[in-house]
C-alpha cells in the first residue's frame, strides 16, 4: 500500500521519513542512503562549515537521484548570504531551525522551494504558520540535540498544534519504527522525522562508541541540560553530561568542547553526543534502508491490525 499525503507530495518521496539534519553528521553518505530508500536526506549547515556543505551537496547529486533537502540552522549560520547559497545549490525543499521563521521564509519561498519550520511550542507554531510557511517539524522535547529549555512531550505538543492549524506536520521526538509511525499519524501528523535511529544507522559517520553508547543505553540514559541557560539540549549520559546535568549554573555549551574529536575520533568525554530519549528503544546498528522498509511494512501492518481489531 502507497502512501500518499500532502508530505510525500509536496517532498516528490515515497515514504514520508524526514532524516535529521544533525551537525557534521547530516551529510552525503547518510542523506543519500536515507533518499535512496525512498524517504528524504537532509544536508545540514549548523556545523557552520558552508564550504564543506557545498561540496557534500554536490556529492549528494552523484550518490542519489531521488530528492533531498537542506536545513538552516539559523542561530548557528552567521553567513548573512544563506538564503542565497541555499537557493543557488539547486535543493526545493528546506526546513528552518534555531530562529525566527519571519526572517528567511518569504526569501525562501519567493525563490520556489517548499519551506517547513521547526517548533517546539504552539506559540511557535502560530507564528510560523503567520510567517507563511508551508509546513512544520513538530519537535517533541525527548528528542536529541537542541531543545526549547521548557520542554514538551510529543504526545501532548503534536495534538495541540494540529488542533490549532491545517498546514502539514512531520513529528519529530521519539520516532524509529512503524507504531510510533502510526502513532504520529494518529495524533495528526503526516510524516516522521528520525535522528537518533539515523545517528546509530550504518551509513552513519559518527564513531562506532557513540553508536554502541546508544545501542547500550536505557531509556532514561539521555540528560536534558541548559534548562536555565540557552540553549538548552538532550543528551547522552556520560560522565560529562552528568556533571553538567546537575550543575544548574554552568552553562553547558562552554564545555561542549571540540564535536568531531567525539563524533569521529570516538573520545565520549571529549564533547556532548546529541541524543534523544528513544536511545532506549535502540538495540542495533543496522542499514538505513532497511529501517526505512521495516518502518513502512510495520505502520501498515500496525494500523490494519488496529482497523482489524477495533471496527
Amino acid at each position: 500500500m502507497p502512501f500518499n499525503n500532502r508530505i510525500t507530495q509536496m517532498l516528490g518521496v515515497d515514504i514520508p521519513i524526514v532524516q535529521a539534519p544533525m551537525g557534521w553528521i547530516a551529510r552525503s553518505p547518510l542523506a543519500s542512503a536515507v533518499s535512496n530508500a525512498g524517504a528524504l536526506g537532509i544536508i545540514e549547515t549548523s556545523s557552520g562549515e558552508l564550504d564543506a556543505v557545498r561540496e557534500e551537496i554536490k556529492k549528494m547529486k552523484t550518490l542519489t537521484d531521488k530528492p533531498f533537502g537542506v536545513n538552516i540552522a539559523q542561530a548557528f549560520v552567521r553567513d548573512p548570504n544563506i538564503v542565497q547559497f541555499v537557493i543557488d545549490q539547486g535543493v526545493r525543499f528546506v526546513t528552518t531551525s534555531a530562529g525566527n521563521p519571519e526572517r528567511f521564509t518569504g526569501e525562501l519561498k519567493a525563490a520556489g522551494l517548499t519551506v517547513f519550520h521547526v517548533v517546539p511550542s504552539l506559540g511557535a507554531a502560530l507564528k510560523a504558520v503567520e510567517a507563511g510557511v508551508d509546513g512544520l517539524v513538530v519537535e517533541g522535547g525527548e528528542g536529541g540535540g537542541f531543545k526549547n529549555p521548557n520542554e514538551v512531550s510529543t504526545m501532548v505538543l503534536l495534538p495541540l498544534i494540529r488542533s490549532k492549524v491545517d498546514v502539514p506536520i512531520i513529528a519529530a521526538g521519539g520516532f524509529l519504527d512503524g507504531k510510533t509511525m502510526a502513532a504520529a499519524f494518529a495524533l495528526g501528523a503526516e510524516g516522521i522525522q528520525m535522528g537518533t535511529r539515523m545517528v546509530s544507522s550504518a551509513e552513519s559517520p559518527v564513531h562506532e562508541n557513540w553508536k554502541k553508547g546508544i545501542v547500550n543505553a536505557k531509556e532514561t540514559d539521555t540528560v536534558f541540560l541548559n534548562r536555565f541557560h540557552s540553549p538548552a539540549l538532550r543528551a547522552l549520559r556520560t560522565e560529562k553530561t552528568t556533571r553538567l546535568e546537575k550543575a544548574i549554573d554552568t552553562n553547558a555549551m562552554t564545555e561542549f568542547g571540540k564535536a568531531t574529536d567525539l563524533y569521529f575520533g570516538g573520545d565520549m568525554e571529549s564533547s556532548i553526543a546529541l541524543t534523544g530519549q528513544v536511545a532506549g528503544r535502540i538495540d542495533s546498528v543496522r542499514p538505513v534502508a532497511d529501517i526505512i522498509a521495516d518502518v513502512e511494512q510495520e505502520f501498515f501492518a500496525t494500523i490494519g491490525d488496529l482497523a482489524n481489531q477495533y471496527r
